[in-house]
């Protein structure tokens, strides 16, 4: 293995106390506080509240000793998906994605051994979504974390393109993350909304991005889907049919979705070793990159393991999959 490659989570979320603060600051609507039973904290946020908020996600001690104890040299910084604040005023989403921009900028540059960092958008309104990607790569950070949806709308709406216009130029790439996913009505349950929800979203926002013209009006433009790319992975071949079958899917879209599979990269997070194999052959390792979804427990606890098992792939495709891939997307 090439002991030179850095270990590099791609896909980590901060909501530090000091964050919290600050946009309690603002206004009631985007004001995160924890509220503590025993030993536990829920996250609330105005109406929303999400329990057993994991420490390391507010705690940055914590956090460097999970990164240590797993042998992750360095973790990508975005904020939760609770604080994208999408369905909120964009002039108030601007104040809110600042202040977390700053604040990871802030921590970038005490720690600059250990993180990356991207940016949050208010991307509700894409002129100062991309006024404000350009700004936080000018403090530092290295790309922007978007929803896999704006408050219900899907990825190929027209006025995104101006948002998108600003990545490519940048060259930074977008990590797509779901929040606020489709069919709540059949999700109530059973933790559905994430288990079956966020899977789903991520699928929708492929299929939108390659059915809607998106790929073909930005061709240099890098993508990264979190939790392995949803569903999409493994059913790209029923779009591709639905392609040939129907007029639908190709009156935007330039060409089939085959054409288009080398322009997503993914994170490791399919919790199963055999759609995780499936996923390195079927877009090649190089497209595949280490995720932890720290500190939620729905992601990755332990992360390197479960890369060096894999039998079907070289040691450097291991390493490259563990930190050297990441390193290429983020430019370093």
């Amino acid at each position: 293995m090439t002991s030179s490659i850095q270990r590099i989570d791609i896909h980590a979320h901060v909501l530090e106390e000091s964050t919290m603060k600050l946009l309690g600051g603002i206004s009631p609507l985007v004001t995160p506080k924890l509220e503590w039973v025993g030993d536990t904290t829920t996250l609330v946020i105005h109406d929303f509240k999400y329990p057993l908020f994991p420490r390391g996600g507010w705690d940055l001690e914590r956090r460097i000793g999970d990164m240590d104890r797993t042998g992750v040299h360095r973790q990508v910084l975005s904020v939760p998906p609770f604080t994208f604040f999408y369905d909120q005023d964009p002039h108030l989403a601007v104040e809110t994605c600042q202040i977390q921009n700053n604040r990871i900028a802030e921590i970038l540059a005490q720690h600059s051994e250990r993180f990356f960092g991207f940016a949050a958008v208010p991307l509700q309104a894409p002129e100062l979504a991309a006024t404000e990607l350009e700004r936080a790569i000018g403090l530092g950070l290295h790309g922007a974390e978007i929803c896999t949806n704006v408050a219900g709308r899907n990825l190929d709406e027209p006025e995104l393109d101006e948002f998108w216009a600003k990545a490519t130029l940048l060259d930074v790439p977008i990590l797509l993350h779901p929040h606020n996913v489709a069919a709540m009505d059949r999700l109530g349950k059973y933790y559905l909304n994430n288990l079956i929800g966020n899977p789903l979203d991520t699928t929708i926002a492929i299929a939108s991005l390659i059915f809607g013209g998106v790929l073909d009006r930005f061709p240099t433009l890098k993508l990264c889907f979190v939790h392995g790319g949803g569903y999409f992975p493994y059913q790209w071949g029923r779009l591709e049919h639905g392609y040939h079958v129907r007029t639908e899917p190709h009156i935007n879209a330039a060409k089939p979705p085959r054409e288009y599979l080398d322009r997503f990269s993914f994170d490791t997070i399919t919790h199963s070793m055999g759609a995780l194999e499936y996923l390195i052959r079927v877009f090649g390792s190089s497209r595949v990159l280490l995720g932890t979804d720290y500190p939620f427990d729905m992601g990755l606890d332990d992360p390197l393991p479960i890369v060096q098992s894999i039998t079907s792939i070289t040691e450097n495709e291991k390493a490259n999959i563990m930190g050297g891939n990441a390193a290429r997307l983020l430019n370093r």
